[in-house]
């Protein structure tokens, strides 16, 4: 049996990412393609049921993105999001406005109809709002769902036609009910199945990679995080003595990483593993770079130069293994070219040299975290692995805010250890998504053994999240907070003090840089 397929249509929004996330969820496919898709394309996909996302823009802007007409006529169940609602509104000739009084965060909404999308929903929940315009008039068929003290028209929709609209965020965790809604549309509305696995996943990936591949070698980038493990693991399965699995050492590595790295997949998986320490040309490449993106993008050419230089040592190399997750390429780039603000590039799809000779095979382009977690588990990866925290591509470069430097690195590597070492002591390590140590550009005075001190400060960064796309600062205990501030500052010479950072993502961003 075919897999149903819920398509997503990106008009931009940065939550676009956590309705796939939020469809899958429920073992049911769905696929991200810009607003501008082709209508024969969409045939293609032949979807179960179609979502349109919200946006930045307004629907009545000069260059707003726009829906055609004739995904409205498909006879395919939708649902429109915050903008993706106000889009259809417009283009089935009703009125958006500019709201009389916006609403952005927790807005208490009264269901008015529990028919069908807010089926088994309580009378009243709380509902994510993040909105300047809102639809004045509704178009013809269809009727008011729902409503908030500001918002006539929270939600609309149209039984006959199985078109729906709301103008809140169900996809977000702060929306009470959020998922229900979603399944009632999945399900109820749209008639989709549960049937789609991350084992299915794993047998079409080997396949696939089997045929690309062909009788061709192909280079991993191996660094011994969950994503380029599974993806090492995973390739292996489908391709064999052709995986050769090169590691880059490039100076920017958390204590003894090295080190561990080549005894678990030399030793114990007996994978072909190339060690490259370059660790010296990318300091030097480094030297006196501030600018985050110019780390990124710098690190990005060394680490592909590395890669070409052991290329040429090994014979019909023709592809680069890289563990590239959908939340990389959503905060790079605008996604296949649709109207998203980017937020960063990201090691494994920013600051890549246009002459790379390598072509890219990215078997989790499309997956979160948690997903890539589970197809490791499948592969039977040790836990060691599979639970370790998400560490970014360019290292400690993008965790020491200002200049990289030996002596930093140093630093933040003892500081890092140290934490890693009491949070796990305290059995707090596999209940956060993150925990690390940022090294910061200043110092500050101190007294140690009655002698002044002017050295550096250290931030801990701990964060909960189930996907990495949003998250909220982990509350650890003062006891556990003092002791990890007492031991990094009694043992790490160069810092006198140390910080906590309490953001959450939105809107801050879970790394520094």
């Amino acid at each position: 049996m075919s897999k149903d397929t819920i398509l997503i249509l990106d008009f931009g929004s940065q939550y676009t990412q956590l309705i796939a996330r939020r469809v899958r969820e429920f073992k049911v496919y769905s696929v991200i393609e810009p607003c501008t898709l082709d209508i024969e394309k969409i045939k293609v996909i032949n979807p179960k049921g179609i979502i349109l996302s919200g946006g930045p823009h307004s629907v009545y802007e000069k260059g707003a993105p726009s829906l055609k007409e004739e995904i409205i006529t498909l006879g395919v169940p939708i649902l429109g999001i915050c903008y993706g609602m106000q889009i259809l509104v417009k283009t089935l000739k009703a009125e958006v406005r500019e709201a009389k009084k916006r609403e952005y965060g927790r807005a208490e909404m009264y269901i008015d109809d529990h028919s069908s999308l807010f089926f088994s929903l309580p009378p009243k929940i709380v509902s994510w709002m993040s909105h300047t315009d809102q639809a004045v008039k509704i178009p013809q068929g269809f009727k008011p769902l729902a409503h908030t003290s500001y918002t006539k028209f929270a939600a609309i929709g149209n039984s006959k036609k199985k078109i729906y609209g709301v103008q809140f965020h169900p996809e977000v965790i702060h929306t009470d009910c959020g998922t229900q809604i979603i399944s009632n549309f999945l399900f109820r509305i749209c008639e989709a199945f549960s049937n789609w696995q991350l084992e299915d996943f794993v047998e079409s990936q080997i396949k696939e990679i089997r045929e690309k591949v062909g009788s061709t070698n192909v280079i991993c980038g191996l660094s011994g995080g969950v994503d380029s493990s599974t993806a090492a693991v995973l390739i292996n399965k489908a391709i064999g003595k052709k995986l050769k699995c090169i590691f880059v050492n490039n100076g920017l590595l958390r204590k003894n990483e090295a080190t561990e790295v080549l005894k678990i997949f030399s030793g114990h998986y007996k994978i072909d593993l190339h060690y490259a320490d370059a660790s010296v040309s990318f300091l030097k490449k480094l030297k006196g770079i501030i600018d985050p993106e110019q780390k990124r993008k710098i690190i990005g050419h060394e680490f592909i130069n590395v890669f070409d230089a052991k290329a040429h040592k090994i014979k019909n190399v023709k592809f680069l293994v890289q563990g590239t997750l959908y939340p990389d390429v959503i905060e790079s780039v605008s996604f296949f070219g649709g109207p998203t603000s980017r937020i960063k590039s990201h090691h494994n799809v920013g600051g890549l040299p246009l002459n790379m000779k390598l072509k890219l095979l990215e078997p989790f382009r499309q997956l979160f975290k948690d997903e890539v977690r589970e197809i490791a588990k499948i592969l039977k990866l040790p836990d060691e692995i599979i639970n370790r925290h998400p560490f970014p591509g360019p290292g400690l470069a993008v965790r020491i805010v200002g200049e990289i430097t030996a002596e930093r690195l140093r630093i933040l590597r003892e500081a890092d250890a140290i934490l890693e070492s009491i949070i796990r002591r305290h059995n707090l390590y596999n209940g956060l998504w993150q925990c690390f140590c940022v090294l910061l550009p200043l110092k500050t005075v101190g007294v140690m053994g009655d002698k002044r001190t002017y050295e550096h400060v250290v931030a801990v960064r701990a964060v909960n999240s189930l996907d990495g796309m949003t998250a909220d600062w982990a509350k650890i205990s003062f006891e556990v907070l003092g002791e990890i501030s007492n031991t990094i500052i009694n043992k790490v010479r160069g810092i006198n003090r140390v910080v906590l950072d309490i953001s959450s993502k939105p809107p801050a961003t879970i790394e520094w840089e």
